[in-house]
């Protein structure tokens, strides 16, 4: 009875799984949709046309036919550049070329065949929509030629967002400078998704300045859609704006890049108190490294991309303390004799000790920020990803 309770429950789990895996989930957020509508020159839709859809970067196809009405759909897909091809009995093939589709983008792409025989071909290259009419959500999509070109101080893409309506720096004084504000909300109330995965910290790393766990090098970023208002209740959690972050992935040709990033001290200036107290101007060295590849793994069905960066930063730091007396005492002698308190500033001491004139120390020290390593591994259905690895110093 034991064995025949237990291959019940197991075949109950195996089911459940299969019913599952059929299920289409709901939200995609990182995919988006080609529609259309197939007439002929009268008007007339025509319904059981074959419709085939390529991606011109991968080569790989997906089929469908129109339905009653003429219509077709194809979602979720993944963004890049496609190309649909239409085919009736009776009518000359219909093919658009370079239909980009971006994140959570409907791209349309209606066709209107013409008599004639099947090998006959009327090739439309598709252009960019001047306004997305599918939804009333507001934002803006950065392609990754802009990603790339762009400069950005320390590479940290989420700055990027700071180029849409609406979008600006966080509060002076605050401590996320990397951090952004839509549309007035708080900083910290903005939801960063990663190839549609929750990418948010549950606790601001004041320290760094951010509030994601993931970042990507800029070159590896396919695309960023920053969503500000009107959003659909899939992307949830954000108050704010919704920083959507698509990777990019293999294709059939190789790829890949190489950068080294050097910054130094030489044409830096010297801080106003070091120059006044006559230090020397503290040493910096900044360099940031990488590479991305990508490319077919087997054939034209899986293919891989990978990319790593490294940084290594050296940096002085200046140090500015006040204290109490004529010459400058170090740190265990800072409390004025037979009080319990330090004055700041002017205040006079709460002690009948008389009050000494106020001088300053300034020291200087180096510091070194450890090497960070990124390793990212992807294939067309999903992207394998390590955590950022901090190497000893």
């Amino acid at each position: 009875m034991r064995i025949q309770s237990w291959f019940s429950r197991v075949l109950l789990l195996a089911t459940a799984l299969l019913v599952l895996a059929g299920v289409p989930a709901i939200a995609q957020v990182d995919t988006g949709t080609i529609i259309g509508t197939v007439i002929d020159q009268s008007g007339g839709v025509l319904p059981g046309a074959t419709v085939t859809l390529t991606h011109e970067g991968q080569g790989f196809a997906l089929t469908g036919v129109t339905r009653a009405d003429g219509t077709y759909i194809f979602t979720p897909i993944r963004t890049g550049t496609y190309t649909v091809e239409v085919e009736f009995p009776g009518f000359r093939k219909g093919a658009r070329r370079g239909i980009n589709v971006s994140i959570q983008q409907q791209a349309s792409a209606d066709f209107s065949l013409q008599a004639g025989g099947v090998a006959e071909d009327v090739v439309v290259t598709a252009d960019a929509p001047l306004l997305e009419t599918s939804t009333g959500a507001t934002g803006q999509t950065l392609p990754s030629s802009t990603i790339e070109n762009l400069p950005i101080n320390g590479r940290d893409y989420t700055v990027l967002a700071r180029l849409t309506t609406g979008v600006v720096p966080p509060q002076p004084g605050a401590r996320a400078p990397l951090m952004f504000s839509a549309n007035g909300v708080r900083p910290a109330q903005n939801n960063y998704l990663l190839d549609g995965i929750d990418n948010n910290t549950s606790n601001v790393d004041f320290l760094s300045g951010v509030a994601y766990i993931v970042k990507p090098p800029v070159d590896a970023v396919d695309q960023i859609k920053i969503l500000t208002s009107s959003f659909s209740a899939e992307y949830g959690r954000a108050g704010g704006a919704v920083l959507n972050t698509t990777l990019k992935s293999g294709s059939n040709q190789l790829h890949g890049s190489v950068w080294e990033f050097h910054r130094n001290d030489k044409f830096n200036a010297n801080d106003f108190f070091a120059n006044r107290a006559g230090l020397k101007k503290g040493a910096y060295l900044s360099n940031q490294y990488g590479f991305t590849a990508g490319g077919p793994f087997v054939g034209s069905k899986t293919f891989w991309f990978a990319d790593y960066e490294g940084s290594l930063i050296g940096q002085a730091r200046t140090w500015v303390r006040t204290v109490i007396g004529s010459t400058c005492p170090t740190w265990s002698s800072r409390v004025v004799a037979g009080s319990n308190t330090v004055p700041r500033g002017n205040v006079r001491p709460r002690t009948s000790a008389p009050t000494v004139p106020l001088c300053s120390e300034i020291r200087s020290e180096k510091s070194v920020k450890p090497l960070s390593r990124w390793i990212d591994v992807g294939t067309v259905l999903t992207h394998v990803r390590a955590w950022p690895i901090k190497l000893p110093s």
